[in-house]
């Protein structure tokens, strides 16, 4: 049986699981639709926000970063997951409590606005919208590779599959689908991984494989790699980094933006108790952490097999000829994701990293610039195949980063459609909505939203992880500080809560644009995406935290320096802070 034919095989079998789960799970009504009427058991739940937490840029692109920055981007992991001990300790019970629907209708509620709650959808869709354009791209790239299309027919595909799964059941149907992805996805990840462990270092367990012998060289496999990467003029794997403001900013942004993020936060309201929200937060984090802990061994052990296959008799000595380049690299240039340019015409492979600070060390050795570039996205997705790996394995891992992709986009798609139908067009312009005219509404909200992230997953502002990072961001300065606000502060009021919002979205959106220059300044050059142009060294995907604090002092001044709010308020306030009692989640 050909490749192609096993990926198929896999692809199109857990796709026909998603698609009958949503057949069985349809949501008859809008409680259904939004919070799968609030009976799912906390495992379940835990299992499904595990999935529609490690999206593409967890499953794809996540490894692909640690394996091109080391110790330096292990923000991502110590961010996302510290995300969830917020969530569980200071947000997940008392939104609970409080028993709506939607993160802008508890904000509406709690500040007494109706215009806070359209400012919180506002906020919503923009982070969720930059969110889903990730999740839409690496559906795209794992689709470029393994059923050997164009990334743009990929992501009509991925369209599709979750039009048919997301559309029919809305949370119901996404709940139980996203426990299938989780199986999915955690199995693809893992296998692979153990195979590599043992291969490299004869540890089947990745994360023990990670700090073991490596076989071939006799020395630990970090050694190792640090050894081969620093001869070809790469930073050394475990250095530490230059600018800790800018990766305590980023790991408080990643984690902020975690707790903020609206269609995490939504799965909360789907248990029956507030107990129940605080163990699907417990169990997330065992779930989630199965992935986790393997993610810096695959990183490593991507690398390494990466330079390897490049220069199969040490770094030392000359490069494989490209008309002898492996497989894997063939399959792959297919897709335009790997690109070989010979800059020196010897016919071999140069890889190394291009500064001028190597530049005596390559031209002794008669490189003309580096020849072999690759995209972060493709290691994961690409390492059983550099290991030499069965083709069930590679189906396996086919399955498993669509499944992340298209976890996550259900859930990110849920949330934008159910703050259209339910905050703004029941919310606002037709409160007497019927509960079937609102069910429609939302199903064709969410037929919207994927048109709209399809075409915008198919023109990507950067790669997964790195567009992902920018949607925590602008939750973290958004929507964070008004929830935690709302629980925790009688004195906020509507007028601090919205100008606080709005604040912390417009700094850390005009910081975003000007930083990575999408924004032309006039009478300068334009201000490229270097550390060498922001301020304070701080990166425009670590601003989130700035942005965070400016939308705290803000809401604080113009609370402090207004009317309190209504007595009323204030003793809901103080009953949602002791969440004793499920609470009911309600139809306004």
């Amino acid at each position: 049986m050909s490749q192609f034919a096993i990926n198929l095989m896999f692809v199109g079998g857990s796709f026909l699981i998603y698609i009958m789960i949503a057949i069985w799970a349809k949501a008859g009504s809008t409680k259904d639709f939004y919070v799968a009427g609030g009976g799912v058991h906390p495992i379940t739940n835990g299992m499904a926000i595990g999935a529609d937490w490690m999206s593409a840029a967890s499953f794809i692109s996540m490894a692909g970063l640690i394996a091109a920055g080391g110790y330096a981007n292990s923000s991502f992991l110590m961010g996302w997951t510290g995300g969830y001990v917020l969530l569980a300790m200071l947000l997940a019970p008392y939104l609970r409590k409080f028993g709506k629907y939607t993160v802008p209708e508890f904000i509406g509620d709690r500040f007494y606005s109706r215009n806070a709650r359209f400012v919180a959808v506002a906020c919503l869709i923009v982070a969720s919208v930059t969110y889903v354009i990730g999740q839409m791209a690496g559906a795209g790239v794992a689709f470029s590779r393994f059923l050997e299309v164009d990334s743009t027919t990929g992501l009509m595909i991925a369209a599709v599959v979750v039009f048919i799964y997301a559309v029919l059941g809305g949370m119901k149907g996404i709940t139980y689908t996203q426990v299938a992805q989780y199986c999915v996805l955690i199995v693809a990840y893992t296998i692979p991984a153990v195979f590599i462990s043992f291969q490299l270092t004869g540890n089947a367990l990745p994360p023990l494989g990670l700090f073991s012998t490596h076989i071939d060289s006799g020395v630990p496999l970090l050694e190792k790699l640090d050894e081969v990467i620093t001869a070809l003029g790469f930073r050394d794997y475990t250095a530490d980094v230059d600018n800790k403001l800018n990766m305590v900013l980023f790991t408080l942004s990643l984690m902020i933006g975690t707790a903020g993020l609206p269609h995490v936060i939504i799965r909360f309201f789907t248990v029956p108790k507030v107990a129940d929200a605080r163990w699907s937060a417990g169990w997330a984090l065992i779930f989630i952490a199965l992935l986790y802990l393997t993610a810096p061994a695959v990183a490593s052990m991507a690398r390494l097999n990466l330079m390897t296959t490049i220069y199969p008799d040490g770094v030392e000595n000359q490069a494989i000829e490209y008309e002898q380049r492996p497989q894997w690299v063939r399959e792959w240039e297919v897709t335009g994701l790997i690109q070989f340019e010979d800059k020196n015409n010897d016919g071999r492979i140069q890889h190394y990293n291009d500064t001028p600070a190597f530049a005596d060390e390559a031209a002794a050795r008669g490189w003309e610039g580096n020849e072999f570039v690759y995209n972060n996205d493709i290691l994961v997705l690409a390492n059983p195949e550099i290991a030499n790996l069965p083709g069930w394995v590679i189906g396996l891992i086919a399955a498993g980063g669509l499944a992340a992709a298209l976890s996550t986009a259900a859930g990110l798609l849920l949330a934008i459609s159910s703050a259209v139908s339910h905050d703004l067009i029941k919310g606002a312009f037709k409160p007497d909505i019927s509960d079937k005219g609102e069910l429609l509404a939302a199903r064709i909200s969410m037929a919207v939203a994927i048109v709209v992230a399809t075409y915008l997953g198919a023109n990507p502002p950067g790669f997964a992880a790195q567009v992902v990072a920018l949607a925590f961001g602008i939750a973290a300065a958004s929507l964070f500080p008004a929830l935690m606000m709302g629980i925790f502060s009688k004195r906020v009021n509507n007028k601090g809560a919205i100008a606080g919002m709005l604040a912390g979205l417009i700094s850390t959106l005009v910081y975003i644009f000007v930083f990575l220059g999408w924004f032309f300044i006039p009478g300068t050059n334009n201000l490229a995406n270097t550390p060498d142009n922001w301020l304070l060294g701080i990166s425009p995907l670590s601003f989130g935290a700035i942005g965070a604090v400016v939308n705290f002092a803000v809401a604080f001044v113009v609370s402090n320096a207004t009317e309190a709010p209504p007595v009323e308020i204030q003793e809901l306030v103080e009953s949602v802070r002791y969440p004793r009692g499920a609470g009911q989640a309600t139809d306004h």
